[in-house]
């Protein structure tokens, strides 16, 4: 699915009661939609996001950002040290090795058309 106003959200399908649902990732509160058909869910999805902005226009409270630009990244030596090695051999730092070989990486795995619907059974 793609982001709508900056927010992502997930497809789950339940086969027992054959109905798609899902939540908006990424942030504190939980914002959930469902629907019966994918033209559906994505309509759901959208009113959804709207539902959560207007919730903060309502509390006069910010709404988060899903995607800050800051992700902590936890590795092991090893692998810290071939980063290291790889961004030096390329003249980048680790930070700009690191954003630009994941984004190559995402991009990829978009370009396949990898959206990912779980399946749920009671």
């Amino acid at each position: 699915m793609k982001p709508y106003k900056g927010y992502l959200g997930t497809i789950e399908f339940d086969e027992n009661d054959v109905v798609f649902h899902g939540r908006i990732v990424g942030i504190r509160d939980i914002f959930t939609y469902e629907a019966d058909s994918a033209e559906e869910l994505l309509k759901a999805f959208h009113e959804c996001v709207d539902d959560y902005l207007e919730f903060c226009a309502e509390q006069n409270k910010e709404p988060e950002r899903p995607f800050s630009g800051k992700l902590a990244l936890r590795t092991t030596p090893e692998v810290h040290r071939l980063v290291s090695r790889a961004a030096s051999s390329d003249g980048k730092s680790i930070n700009q090795w690191v954003s630009d070989t994941l984004a190559e990486a995402a991009r990829k795995r978009i370009d396949e058309g990898s959206t990912k619907v779980t399946s749920r059974a009671h």
